[in-house]
């Protein structure tokens, strides 16, 4: 059997390093090894930017696997909507895949976005940035990346909302927005924007926390990301606002506890249908 953790890929060294270092850690905790392996793109990381050798993505990392005889597979989604658009792509990939080659099985263990403590992750990590910047119930924009599935902004709105009870009054408000969206009204859940809400009224001057509601740096989130464009336009069109970005997610230990956990809750279940 081989298990993988799985993220979307990125053309970012630090994401697949940081991916890898999840796997390990995971994997460490579970008891079994764990490989870092991305849904696309990464495998275009030039090899010299990565220790041990260059990254997989899924569907050539599952056929030479095949190839050499492996039969089951687990995978643990690096989502944090694993029922998300991208979440949702990788396993048509894989039904079509499994469907081609034959004989062999998958299953998910469960991901973050099952009974998972992300806003508990979110709080400290708010918490972490006030505390370095010494403020005192500063306003607080929950920001994810957007989506065409409703369903991610579900999971972004609870996780705002749950953040909310666990800080209460150490933060003055908190409200949830979205990096980028699709054009068009049926995807206006994504809304607000994160430039839209940093020109609302609460979070247009003063000192805001900023938490990003992503597992990895890469090109949206990190040091010269997305966001941090965006925040720093912001940041131009008010000269009093002054943005402070929270820590991402996917480093929180408690990610790799649950993970973990996901995992061995998935092995406990013997074969694979």
């Amino acid at each position: 059997m081989k298990i993988a953790l799985i993220d979307n890929g990125s053309l970012e060294p630090a994401a697949h390093v940081g991916l890898r270092a999840a796997a390990a850690a995971i994997g460490g905790r579970a008891g079994a090894r764990v490989e870092a392996v991305s849904w696309r793109h990464s495998d275009r990381i030039p090899s010299y930017a990565l220790e041990g050798g260059p990254a997989h993505t899924l569907v050539p990392w599952v056929r030479d696997q095949v190839a050499d005889g492996e039969r089951e597979f687990i995978f643990i989604p690096f989502f944090i909507s694993p029922q998300g658009a991208i979440g949702s792509s990788l396993r048509k990939d894989l039904l079509s895949l499994q469907a081609e080659e034959g004989g062999f099985e998958f299953l998910f263990a469960d991901g973050l976005a099952s009974d998972a403590p992300i806003a508990a992750i979110v709080a400290d990590r708010v918490r972490e940035a006030a505390a370095a910047a010494g403020l005192e119930r500063p306003p607080v924009i929950v920001v994810d990346h957007g989506s065409p599935l409703r369903a991610s902004a579900e999971v972004r709105d609870q996780a705002a909302g749950a953040t909310r009870l666990l800080l209460r009054a150490e933060v003055s408000r908190l409200a949830a927005a979205s990096m980028e969206s699709p054009d068009g009204p049926d995807f206006d859940f994504n809304r607000p924007l994160l430039a839209d809400a940093l020109l609302s009224p609460g979070y247009n001057s003063g000192d805001v926390v900023v938490a990003p509601l992503f597992l990895s740096p890469g090109r949206h989130a990190g040091p010269g990301g997305d966001l941090s464009r965006i925040a720093r336009e912001a940041e131009a069109r008010s000269p009093g606002l002054r943005c402070h970005f929270a820590g991402l997610v996917g480093t929180h230990p408690l990610v790799t506890e649950h993970l973990a956990s996901s995992l061995v809750s998935a092995l406990s279940m013997g074969a694979l249908p």
